[in-house]
């Protein structure tokens, strides 16, 4: 096997775990169904994974880690600090949108311990980029003076609280928007007038 191929074995494992996992739940998940899922034999999936557990955290190690990807490359592509964590935020939102069930199945099988130690260094990152833009746009006149360090990780915390109760609530939904003018109020530096 080729390493390309590989690759893409992995990939579609990954990806058929996720939509077994959010659709069953760990417990009632079996590896027979994944494969089945990403048209691999069973022993192919053993080749990547040794069993259940190992395939569910490497699951979320790749989405963590493809999340912190992209938030990175937005932010960096942005032509202003206000542009970077808009994205920043409209992509949180979409993501939690769209893995709903996931976040739904992790929390009410594995709480919030599961992995905490990759879960609080994924987050520290993504509080550290925040800190970053919020400097970024401080230095260029954006944003009004402030604690940034402390900003990032109020906006963080809120965050995280948002998508969590958009898992937990269906009657939750706050767009972008919304979350935007809601960080931006306290952020944005106000012209006064005469």
């Amino acid at each position: 096997m080729n390493r390309r191929s590989g690759i893409e074995s992995r990939k579609r494992i990954i990806d058929a775990a996720m939509s077994v996992f959010s659709r069953h739940g760990y417990a009632k998940a079996n590896i027979r169904e994944i494969a089945k899922t990403a048209g691999i034999s069973v022993g192919g999936v053993y080749l990547y994974f040794k069993n259940k557990e190992e395939l569910y955290k490497n699951l979320i190690d790749d989405r963590m880690r493809d999340m912190g990807s992209k938030l990175e490359i937005i932010a960096g592509r942005a032509e202003s600090a206000a542009e970077a964590l808009s994205n920043f935020l409209k992509l949180h939102l979409e993501n939690a949108l769209k893995h709903k069930e996931f976040i739904l199945l992790h929390i009410r099988e594995h709480g919030f311990s599961f992995g905490i130690d990759k879960k609080r260094a994924f987050f520290r990152q993504q509080t550290k980029l925040i800190e970053n833009i919020i400097i970024k746009g401080i230095h260029s006149g954006e944003f009004r003076k402030c604690k940034a360090k402390d900003m990032a990780k109020i906006i963080m915390g809120s965050l995280r609280g948002i998508i969590l109760s958009m898992a937990l609530d269906d009657d939750v939904t706050i767009a972008p928007k919304m979350l935007n003018e809601f960080i931006f109020n306290g952020l944005l530096r106000v012209n006064k007038k005469g």
